[in-house]
């Protein structure tokens, strides 16, 4: 009998109760912190750099944000006391961009995650890929959505006249 494998995109999805006030001042913050040329950028692709790393003190309406995304880590990875270190970065995609098929499997990664602050209507779908299955994920302002982090991801083309400011993490085993 020819042995055959079954292919799923596993993925959790929570969305934060008062991400509209959040999302305001996490935009405000962000704005006055995204300007130092100092902050450390990567991934140059089609004329942006889809990750701007600013430090979490920089932007304090963060707290929340990653003490939930924190949980729905854990949540997804059925080990809801498991204590996670977080790593994050923000992602301005603005009109025409798109993000690049890729993984998070390069460390100690244990779930890779998205946060949305701004999503404007047409500004791009995330694309999930495992083996033959793609799972299509339309994102909405204050949407946490969490995958493992060997699976295939892109963004497809943001086709509004806006940005849409998204946020990516990592989580892997806290540091003792």
């Amino acid at each position: 009998m020819p042995e055959h494998q079954e292919y799923r995109v596993q993925y959790y999805v929570m969305t934060l109760p008062d991400a509209a006030a959040l999302n305001r001042e996490i935009l405000q913050q962000y704005a006055a912190a995204s300007a130092d040329p100092q902050l450390q950028r990567s991934h140059w692709f089609g004329g942006r750099y889809e990750n701007i790393y600013v430090p979490r003190e920089r932007i304090p309406a963060l707290a929340p944000v990653l003490e939930a995304a924190r949980r729905g880590a854990a949540h997804f990875l059925q080990r809801e006391q498991l204590a996670l270190s977080t790593g994050f970065w923000f992602n301005e995609m603005g009109p025409g961009h798109v993000t690049l098929p890729h993984h998070h499997e390069e460390d100690d990664e244990l779930v890779s995650g998205v946060y949305y602050v701004s999503v404007p209507e047409n500004s791009g779908d995330l694309v999930l890929e495992q083996g033959p299955v793609t799972t299509c994920i339309t994102p909405r302002e204050g949407m946490l959505v969490f995958f493992a982090p060997y699976v295939v991801h892109r963004v497809t083309a943001n086709r509004s006249d806006a940005t849409r400011l998204s946020i990516g993490m990592n989580f892997g085993p806290a540091k003792q």
